[in-house]
């Protein structure tokens, strides 16, 4: 890793240090983005997550999804290097990024992905608004409408 992506980590890491998680865990409004997620995609899973240095936790969710995993695993810790763009896998036991992961390799079985990248004012990449399913998708839901949910999200995590 080059000095300028370990400093650029490190700012984002404060970034997410100055999130104050304890307040933002489980807030009824976040918990209501992540359910509207889910009802979009039509995914049994929809929910903010935020990456930090070891781990991804998620702060909302609804489904049956791990409260934390570590960062090394996390689709979502994907999705934070490229904060303008979704990242999209539609069947992920045949995406090479992610076919050897235990989360598709063993239970819960995550086959459809999407995460729209959360930043906070200043750009800095803070995770993800999550969608997921066990069953390989080949349409897509509206990413238009999931995008102004994460932008919702991010305005109430500032």
């Amino acid at each position: 890793m080059s000095s300028a992506m370990i400093a650029e980590e490190a700012a984002r890491q404060a970034a997410v240090d100055r999130l104050d998680l304890p307040s933002k865990r489980w807030d009824e409004r976040l918990q209501r983005i992540a359910a509207r997620a889910a009802e979009v995609a039509a995914t049994p899973i929809g929910a903010i997550s935020v990456v930090d240095r070891a781990r991804q936790w998620m702060i909302a969710k609804r489904g049956p999804v791990a409260d934390e995993v570590p960062r090394e695993i996390s689709f979502c810790a994907q999705v934070i290097h490229q904060p303008g763009e979704p990242l999209v896998v539609t069947d992920a036991s045949r995406d090479p990024r992610f076919a050897t992961n235990p989360a598709v390799a063993h239970a819960p079985f995550v086959r459809f992905y999407i995460g729209i990248p959360l930043v906070d004012r200043a750009g800095y990449p803070l995770g993800a608004l999550c969608v997921i399913d066990h069953q390989a998708r080949d349409r897509l839901p509206d990413l238009y409408e999931l995008a102004a949910l994460a932008r919702e999200a991010e305005r109430i995590m500032a």
